[in-house]
Formats: structure tokens, sequence, C-alpha cells
């Protein structure tokens, strides 16, 4: 039995595997435990795996490669096509196994550990966050209930509640105080983590060449530098630019037909934190530019004139991530006179 490609439906305890000859006819069939499954390819000739990118892709992918497989890894929308009847982890198996012998399939390379966990602490800081931006909202909501109306902005609310929890004479239920005084003290502890986190990140934008080369670029600090780098990896996967900003769905979405191209708004494909990361910092830059007259200020306010601030900041996001695929895919300096 020679076996030339397999699709595998990762799982958690339950792997489905999928085998076909160098004819394409089926030659494997069978599901396996997840303590047998490096077992099992170790016993295997070299050949072709395909994946689906998933949790734990990456660590699979890792494992047979150092069993000597080729690994391939595809987006599960991209092997949805080739599955012939129902959902099922045979049919996904055989599915995968399929497209993975398409000469244009899109790829995912397959990361590292040390992308991984640089990927983990960002994961970590943006669930914080977003954890105290609900605490502050609630913390709002809970004062306009008894007729106390803070402004917006984590910092006000962090200055004002001290002194509303000290007076005596708003009227506040004791009870209500002990909850207030809880939810304070939870506000500063995650303050104290995610500024830990942030810490880690600055010392690792400071130690990487390319984060360090991509933080020359205006808009772009240790937060967006270390997580476009762990995210993208090898930048030269990509052919240029655009094909960066694509990928983080960045461009326009095309809705064309008998030779008229029709445009909309953008796609918003690929990694949700990398886009908004990029806007934002695009929005931070845009309010340095007013002064400036450089072409690149120029262009920005050209572009705000005409379509307002919210579609220059994109289109910028959009113009940052293609002079970032040049300056890591060719290790270059950032030059403003050519951006």
């Amino acid at each position: 039995m020679e076996i030339m490609r397999i699709g595998m439906d990762l799982a958690k305890n339950s792997f489905e595997v999928y085998g076909v000859d160098t004819q394409e006819k089926k030659v494997l069939s069978k599901t396996l435990k997840r303590n047998k499954v490096l077992t099992f390819f170790a016993q295997l000739p070299p050949c072709i795996i395909g994946i689906e990118s998933c949790g734990g892709a990456h660590y699979w992918g890792r494992e047979l490669r150092k069993l000597g497989h080729k690994v391939l890894m595809m987006a599960p929308q991209f092997v949805t096509a080739y599955r012939k009847s129902d959902k099922n982890d045979h049919n996904d198996a055989e599915a995968i196994c399929e497209a993975a012998s398409r000469p244009n399939m899109r790829f995912v390379p397959i990361k590292n550990e040390e992308q991984q966990a640089v990927l983990t602490v960002h994961r970590a800081r943006s669930l914080l966050v977003g954890e105290r931006t609900a605490l502050v909202n609630q913390i709002r909501g809970f004062l306009t209930e008894f007729g106390i109306v803070l402004p917006q902005g984590r910092d006000k609310v962090r200055l004002q509640l001290p002194r509303i929890l000290e007076d005596a004479e708003n009227a506040l239920p004791h009870l209500a105080r002990e909850v207030f005084a809880d939810q304070y003290s939870r506000l500063c502890e995650l303050d104290r983590i995610i500024d830990a986190y942030d810490r880690k990140i600055k010392t690792m934008a400071k130690t990487d060449e390319a984060a360090k080369r991509a933080m020359q670029l205006e808009g772009i600090g240790p937060l967006t530098a270390t997580a476009l780098i762990a995210t993208v990896g090898d930048f030269k996967q990509f052919k240029n630019g655009r094909q960066l900003a694509a990928w983080l769905g960045l461009v326009p979405r095309q809705w064309s037909t008998g030779g008229k191209p029709r445009y909309g708004r953008i796609t918003k494909r690929g990694d949700v934190y990398l886009r908004t990361l990029l806007i934002h910092g695009a929005r931070s830059a845009m309010r340095h530019m007013e002064k400036k007259d450089d072409r690149k200020s120029l262009w920005v306010k050209a572009v705000r004139e005409r379509r307002g601030f919210n579609k220059a900041a994109v289109a910028l996001a959009a113009k940052h991530a293609r002079i970032l695929w040049a300056l890591l895919s060719k290790n270059t300096e950032y030059q403003l006179e050519r951006a």
C-alpha cells in the first residue's frame, strides 16, 4: 500500500484519516485516537498530509513535519466546496484530502512555538481589555441608577469613583458602596495585569529587529509590530503588498461581471485583531498629519476631504500594510519620501 496523500480531520480525541495512492484511489480510511496519531504516522513513509486550520492544527503540523511528512494546512471555508455529501468526519477527511491536491489552493503557513507564544500574550491582553471595558461600562450604568452620571472614559471613572465612595452625602446605599468598592479593586487589578502585558510586548519589540524596523512607520507601535510579525511569519509568502492588504481584509470587495468592475466596502477578511490595530494606528497617525506637507500626508488629507475621516483611516491602514510588507519582506528601512 503506497499512500501518496492523506486528509486528516482534526478533533480533540477522535481523528479521521483518509488516504489515496498515486492513482487517486482510496487506500486508507480509519479513525485514530489522540494517543495513537503520532505512532500511526511514524510508521508511514513520508507523504502529503492535508489538515484544516483550527484549534491545535499548528501543533499537529509541527509534529507531523518532524516525522518527515509534508503538511499542508488550509482554511476550512476552502475545504467545504470539496465535501460531496453530508457533513461527518469521514466526508470531511475525504474533502481535505481532495482539497490538498489542488495546485491553486491557498495554504496557511504553520506557526512555530515562538510565534504562538507571542500571540498568546496578545490574546490574553485582548481578553482583559474587553473585560475592563465591560466593567467600566457596568460601573457607569450602575451609578446612573442612583442619579450619578460619570463622563465616558476609563480614566474618568477610575479618578472619580473613589471620591464618590468617600462622599457620605450622595445617598448611596451601604450595599451598593460595597459593590462599587469591589468593582474599583477589580478595575485596578485589571489595569495592573494589562500594564504588565504591555511591558512584555514592549520588551519583545525592543529585542526584535523586524519589529524595530516596522515601528519606524507612523502609527505602528509595539502591539501592532509584534502581532503582525508573529501572525504572518514569512512576509515573502505574499507576492506584493496588496496581497498582504487583501489578506488582512483592507481592500474593496469586488462584484464584477461582464467586464464592468464594481467595488464595495472592504472585505473584512483575515485577522480581525490585526486589522483593528492597523486602523487604530492609522487614526492616530492621521491626527499628526494635519500640519505636514509630505506626499503621504497630502494624499491622506485629500482622501479625507473626499471620503471622510473613517474611510481615509482605512485607506491609510491599507497603505501601511503595503509599506510593512516592503519593509519586512525586503529588510529595508522606512523612507518617508518613497511612501
